[in-house]
């Protein structure tokens, strides 16, 4: 269990159920009832994602992290393939459930983005756009089809902060450059203060759970951004990579809570209090997405 655990990065799946949340929120739709699926669907294709990546990497992966449970052998290369085709399938249909023809029409983008990125774009110049694509397209999920204008700011700010952590997470094998990490650093404090422009909420609960939430994704990334910029190392890029990874949740309240949700944003502290247990029990190795 522990093995697949890691295998699909599971504290980090924990960082995808607010993306719909997010847009939900900002389209003014509930996520009740059969839609409640929507956050369940896009767990399963990120953790199919994963497991992908796992198995597109693993010759690589060989060579410069055979910790990882496919070089390693402890979960075999096509049973990896296979557990990301599953959980992949799992997630469209968890989308038609959930929001019918509107959600899998952005769900089946999604699933193709996750794939290609793996596959192909994963190490090339359109690999961080490719990322946070998917990211976007995951937001607006929680929209549908007909309401994706309303989803698309909050899209565009976890997409942005997703190419950040992206381009960042290039160097936690080699290291990266102090210009790199100090123009992630600036960009995830613009993406994350981008929640606190107008129009602001009017009701005091919704402003004081963005403003929380905005400080909160800033204390999550930017410490772990400012020593990579400083000490470039992979040990830095890893650390600031994982910082990131891990702010994408207080990003998604802050957008929720601009949204008129406080609700959602308090849940979300939830889901950030869980992963961290998760990590806990799975250790620090079941956290970078590449």
């Amino acid at each position: 269990m522990l093995d697949h655990l890691e295998l699909v990065r599971a504290p980090a799946v924990l960082t995808v159920l607010g993306d719909t949340l997010a847009g939900a929120s900002a389209a003014g739709l509930p996520l009740a009832g059969r839609r409640a699926l929507l956050p369940l669907a896009s767990a399963c294709l990120y953790a199919g994602g994963m497991a992908l990546n796992d198995w597109a990497d693993r010759e690589v992966d060989a060579v410069e992290r055979p910790e990882r449970p496919v070089p390693s052998g402890r979960v075999g290369a096509r049973h990896a393939l296979g557990v990301a085709a599953g959980l992949g399938a799992t997630g469209l249909a968890l989308a038609a459930a959930g929001g019918g023809r509107r959600a899998l029409a952005v769900a089946a983008p999604l699933a193709a983005c996750v794939w290609l990125y793996d596959a192909r774009l994963k190490d090339t110049v359109a690999g961080p756009v490719a990322m946070a694509a998917c990211r976007g397209i995951d937001v607006l999920l929680g929209a549908g089809v007909g309401h994706l204008r309303a989803a698309a700011p909050a899209a565009a700010a976890l997409a942005a902060h997703t190419a950040g952590v992206t381009v960042l997470s290039r160097g936690e094998v080699h290291g990266t450059t102090g210009r790199v990490a100090a123009a992630v650093l600036a960009g995830s404090a613009a993406v994350a203060g981008a929640a606190l422009l107008p129009p602001a909420p009017r009701a005091v609960p919704a402003r004081v759970a963005t403003a929380t939430a905005v400080a909160a994704t800033l204390a999550q990334c930017l410490p772990a951004q400012g020593r990579a910029a400083r000490t470039p190392t992979a040990g830095a890029a890893r650390a600031a990579t994982g910082a990131g990874i891990r702010a994408m949740v207080p990003l998604q309240a802050a957008w929720a809570a601009r949204a008129g949700r406080p609700g959602v944003a308090l849940a979300l502290g939830g889901v950030a209090a869980a992963g961290a247990l998760l990590r806990r029990a799975t250790g620090p190795r079941a956290v970078s997405e590449t």
